[in-house]
């Protein structure tokens, strides 16, 4: 019987319309013909019995996100805030993706763009925070545990490490359910969720699901896409492995090792650079124009060849004078991965939405990385430029909420490289930090099909506005959407104010943009400190929750990276100009009362909760940045 109808030959469920059936059974069938135990001889020594291990949990979530790359964490991370008890399923043993210790991709973002960049903000800001506070000396394996903090410390959330989602269970169009393998410990679990979410790049859980997918390059004529091939054909950008070294004070020898491929210059583009070698080439990288997964072990040991192939001519070749102290440190062992299958959603974002700057309603998120096309063949074609970097943005463009759910799978989301878009427009948006404004996105919708209790496309359809708004307020941009949030109380207040002002305007902080953008600004900022801020009503609110959008400045990257650099485009360190000590007072019947205080905060976003209050004004008192002489801020609300 194969699984897609298990449910329907062996059960009876009911499906009304969009509404998700509630779960009133397990998805495991009696004889699992991937993990069957029953020939197993256990004889226990400690308690004399025999028998079988019990290996075959069922769990139930409302949302299951695969993948923990950045996309994954980021949608499970929304997901579990927003309400929903959530699984995050990752096949390593460390989060990260291409960030992690395993890979180390810097987490890239839009920070190419030419001119000034406003980086990401949201959780994958609140991410990099987190790493400057616990990670100063910039080490990826200690990123590792950064990442693991991060997600294990949500209280909605459940990790499952060196797990992979292997097979989906279908009833119909929906997963009913994922059979997940975690080789650590011989389980095979059965995943029931009302809404799956695939950020694992390669999409087995979803390909195995019937969603639609392609790979390769579409021809010109189908998007009318200006850097596309003429004519279809099958390639997909390459993997990349990478290495470090270091420096011993003393000339150091290398040998390669037998597997090595002799790597020759000779030909080579003048855009092969080896520029920063000492910390990796991006540019030691294999393609496919076929099967690039069936192909990945193939690729791996090919990858490991030509990088110490390279290694050896940058040591032995005599044209490194610079090289003589430097040895391997560190080698990667997994490629990082570009492309693959891309799932066919209700929108597929192509070239020109990106170039020309497209305005969709359904907006979620941005991206402004350059159309960054790997030479398909990479390494293997040495006569042509690595990438052809065919366009530079000057400004964002915007990413559609229909290229983030299944065209033919009802409960199926994605977030990352693996999303609904052309191969062209996968060369820009396939940047992690923007795969990560994608994955809040999705795990921001399946909170509101748990409550709306309705699949991703009627999100899209009939609740858009929500799901815009509580991406707003969680402090993630939407190019050219501003804010307008019907339960914020303080577009009510009828007097705002501040102690001092040196720039922007302090009603500038309910005008629902809360970054500077399009040569706007939309700041408030202090002259010195300590500064205050209070809002007045005329007749009294109730008042509960407090909340700040605080300066973290967005121009400058505060992303890892492996040369540690520390200029006007990159910060090594916690942001000077973000706020760090505050507190919050509440007139009530006309005393001032504390309602909360902060000594160390953390995050652009700030959050004030405390017990319902009837209040008739609010001050807001700022006494201490982390080196900046002025606090500046972009949004203040207020909520019952």
């Amino acid at each position: 019987m194969k699984r897609r109808d298990f449910f329907t030959k062996g059960t009876t469920v009911a499906v009304a319309g969009s509404m998700l059936p509630l779960i009133t059974s397990s998805c495991a069938s009696s004889k699992d013909v991937v993990y069957d135990r029953n020939e197993d001889k256990w004889y226990h020594l400690g308690t004399g019995k025999t028998g079988k291990p019990n290996r075959k949990p069922t769990v139930n979530y409302d949302v299951a996100v695969i993948g923990g790359g950045a996309a994954g964490i980021c949608a499970a991370v929304a997901a579990a805030r927003n309400g929903s008890k959530t699984v995050l399923i990752q096949d390593r043993s460390v989060l990260g993706g291409n960030a992690s210790s395993e890979i180390r991709v810097h987490l890239n973002g839009v920070n190419n763009l030419k001119g000034k960049a406003e980086r990401e903000t949201g959780i994958i800001e609140e991410i990099l925070l987190h790493n400057r506070f616990e990670n100063e000396q910039e080490s990826f394996p200690v990123f590792d545990h950064v990442l693991y903090d991060f997600v294990v410390r949500e209280p909605n959330l459940t990790l499952m490490l060196n797990t992979q989602a292997i097979e989906a269970v279908m009833h119909g169009d929906r997963i009913k359910c994922a059979m997940c393998w975690q080789y650590t410990t011989e389980k095979m679990y059965t995943i029931n969720a009302p809404i799956f979410i695939d950020c694992s790049g390669d999409g087995l859980l979803a390909a195995s699901s019937g969603a639609e997918y392609r790979t390769g390059r579409e021809g010109k004529a189908e998007f009318d896409e200006t850097f596309a091939p003429d004519k279809p054909d099958g390639w997909q950008m390459g993997a990349t492995l990478l290495m470090s070294s270091k420096d011993m004070g003393k000339p150091m020898s290398y040998t390669p090792p037998s597997y090595a491929i002799k790597y020759s210059h000779e030909g080579a583009h003048k855009k092969r650079k080896f520029a920063g070698f000492q910390d990796g080439i991006w540019w030691i990288e294999i393609g496919s124009d076929d099967d690039i997964i069936g192909d990945a072990e193939e690729n791996r040991h090919k990858l490991m060849a030509y990088l110490h192939g390279v290694w050896d001519y940058i040591k032995n070749s005599g044209n490194f004078p610079e090289a003589k102290n430097l040895a391997l440190d560190w080698v990667g062992s997994i490629p990082g991965r570009r492309e693959s299958r891309r799932f066919i959603g209700d929108y597929i974002l192509s070239e020109k939405d990106m170039t020309q700057h497209k305005h969709f309603n359904d907006a979620v998120a941005f991206g402004g990385w350059s159309l960054d096309e790997h030479n398909p063949a990479g390494i293997q074609n040495i006569s042509e430029p690595p990438s052809y970097f065919h366009y530079h943005f000057k400004e964002v463009y915007q990413f559609p909420f229909r290229s983030l759910y299944s065209k033919n799978v009802k409960n199926l989301m994605f977030a990352g490289r693996n999303v609904s878009q052309t191969h062209i427009a996968l060369s820009s948006s396939r940047i992690m930090a923007t795969c990560a404004l994608q994955g809040q996105a999705v795990g921001t919708a399946a909170a509101i099909c748990i409550k709306r209790n309705v699949f991703p496309r009627q999100v899209g359809q009939e609740y858009i506005n929500e799901l815009q708004e509580q991406l707003l307020r969680d402090d993630v941009y939407i190019p050219k959407r501003p804010a307008n949030d019907s339960l914020d109380i303080s577009k009510k207040a009828n007097l705002l104010f501040a102690s001092s002002t040196s720039s922007g305007n302090v009603n500038n902080l309910i005008n629902g943009i809360s970054r500077d953008i399009d040569g706007k600004i939309n700041h408030w900022q202090s002259d010195g400190l300590p500064a205050e801020i209070q809002l007045e009503w005329e007749t009294p609110v109730i008042l509960s929750k407090v909340e700040l959008k605080c300066d973290t400045n967005l121009q400058r990257n505060i992303m890892m990276r492996k040369d540690s650099r520390n200029d006007e485009l990159y910060g090594n360190h916690v942001p000077k100009e973000m706020l760090k000590s505050l507190s919050c007072e509440g007139r009530v019947n006309g005393q001032w009362i504390k309602l909360g205080e902060i000594n160390a905060n953390r995050t652009r976003l700030i959050k004030f909760n405390f017990e319902p209050n009837k209040v008739t004004a609010i001050k807001l008192k700022m006494t201490e940045t982390y080196g900046a002489k002025n606090v500046k801020l972009f949004e203040i609300r207020c909520y019952a």
